[in-house]
């Protein structure tokens, strides 16, 4: 095969279910699925959503080619006709959205598709992947970033990414997620992403002593150099090679920034030793950058302790995000439009309430006070419900009949937009640094008891009342 078409990367049932659909005359009938997450990775308090533009770069060149279709065709099952279909298949569907940087919570849409069954059913396993994988990883970015109270973090974690795409497209997520640059030179060439480095221990070996080898590197990136200083013992030998480096070659030239690089031993204790080397020689701008498996939560410990650090490199534990390494999206249907094109809520009952979904066909409030500008709750609301914030409002727990939240004084805003109409695409994707501003502004209008590592409060997401009917009848009707 000459090249991998990313039409075909779905679970194979959808494309029998696609199949039975055609066979049985209902593919042509509109569904509506929802992409939500039950629970927030690391037991956090918010999501952080991203992977919305590789949906769209998707959507807008799904096509099934004549090698695809040979390929389906030889497994023995699918209707010629169907495989005919496929031959002209293309994304005719509306999407709705929730743009990409927003803090988001369990059980609400994220993203809405609105199409006929097949496209709808088709496109489930990629949809998923792009925003499971990215908001994962912008997610744990965000709590990186917070943790470094200011400090910059840079992504590090290319080469113990799972494969390629985790490597540039986690390097996106990372970067709208908080972080101020990568190690990832595709990343920067395909989307922007600042792209940087240091120097591997390599580099300090490859000469016959460790002064040689920052000095040759000085010489040649004179703007800004930062030096690996623990190839062999960072107090006694790295830190004062580069002082004596710096001394010799870029005061003279008039510059004075510069950075060391500690990626070993205890770096609370390296890090307040080497400012005070430094800062005795005069070199009060030379910078300090950690690396070595860092997390936020070895970051705020290193905070706490008082480190002397002005960068983070994070790497294998971002990328992965190794404490917590899937965000658990799903694709579910949530209404059905009939023959007469009325919109028909669906409902999946399960004995683990927690799996039940909001059905409908919905829209996304999230309500801020007048006073604070913070953000209070969010509402799921049926799609053509309008709510008016000159009044006071109830919303409603979808798991307790019996509890209400009353807002007074708050500004309503609809989150999700629409990305596609009619298979047309309509949204204009925001730069990647509009993206990561945007997340940064929307992540300080959360209160700080929402962004606490641990324990977090709960944000309230709730339905409307017209909602909660609409989900107990339909509880009612298919109770076991």
């Amino acid at each position: 095969m000459s090249k991998m078409n990313l039409a075909m990367l779905c679970d194979f049932y959808e494309f029998t279910m696609a199949n039975g659909y055609f066979k049985n005359g209902m593919y042509k009938k509109n569904v509506y699925f929802d992409v939500f997450f039950r629970k927030v990775p690391d037991d956090g308090g918010f999501a952080i959503t991203a992977g919305l533009e590789q949906v769209i770069d998707y959507l807008k060149n799904l096509r099934f080619y004549e090698e695809d279709i040979e390929y389906l065709r030889s497994k023995g099952i699918f209707d010629e006709e169907f495989l005919a279909y496929l031959r002209d298949f293309r994304f005719t569907g509306d999407v709705y959205a929730i743009p990409e940087g927003t803090p988001v919570f369990p059980n609400e849409p994220v993203l809405t598709v609105k199409a006929p069954a097949i496209e709808a059913q088709l496109i489930e396993t990629f949809v998923l992947l792009c925003l499971n994988h990215q908001s994962l990883i912008a997610t744990k970015a965000n709590r990186i970033v917070r943790a470094a109270q200011g400090r910059a973090v840079i992504e590090f974690g290319s080469r113990r990414a799972q494969g390629a795409s985790g490597a540039v497209v986690g390097a996106r997520a990372a970067y709208i997620g908080g972080c101020v640059g990568t190690a990832c030179t595709l990343t920067d060439e395909l989307y922007g992403v600042p792209a940087g480095g240091t120097m591997a221990h390599s580099w300090v070996q490859m000469f016959d002593n460790e002064y040689e080898a920052f000095k040759t590197f000085v010489e040649l990136y004179p703007d800004n150099p930062t030096l690996l200083v623990d190839t062999y013992n960072t107090l006694k030998s790295g830190v004062p090679n580069a002082i004596k480096v710096f001394k010799e070659v870029l005061l003279p030239m008039g510059k004075t920034r510069c950075a060391i690089r500690l990626d070993s031993g205890d770096i609370s204790y390296l890090s307040k030793k080497a400012r005070k080397m430094l800062d005795d020689e005069g070199l009060t701008d030379c910078k300090i950058t950690a690396s070595n498996a860092l997390d936020e939560k070895l970051i705020r410990d290193l905070m706490m302790q008082g480190a002397q650090v002005d960068t983070f490199g994070v790497g294998e534990r971002l990328i992965t995000s190794q404490s917590s390494p899937v965000f658990g999206g799903v694709y579910k249907l949530v209404a059905v439009e009939n023959d007469a094109g009325e919109i028909e809520p669906k409902i999946k009952v399960s004995e683990n309430t927690a799996k039940i979904p909001v059905p409908h066909f919905k829209k996304v409030y999230r309500y801020y006070d007048n006073e604070s500008g913070k953000a209070l709750a969010d509402e799921l609301c049926v799609f053509d419900e309008v709510v008016d914030d000159s009044k006071n409002h109830i919303i409603f727990d979808p798991n307790a009949t019996w509890k209400t939240k009353e807002l007074y004084n708050f500004t309503a805003r609809e989150l999700m937009k629409p990305i596609f109409q009619n298979g047309v695409c309509v949204y204009q994707s925001p730069s990647i640094q509009e993206i990561a501003d945007y997340c940064r502004e929307q992540v300080d209008l959360l209160w700080d008891e929402v962004k606490r590592f641990e324990n977090p409060h709960s944000y309230y997401v709730d339905i409307s009342e017209r909602l909660y009917e609409i989900r107990s009848i339909l509880l009612s009707v298919h109770k076991m």
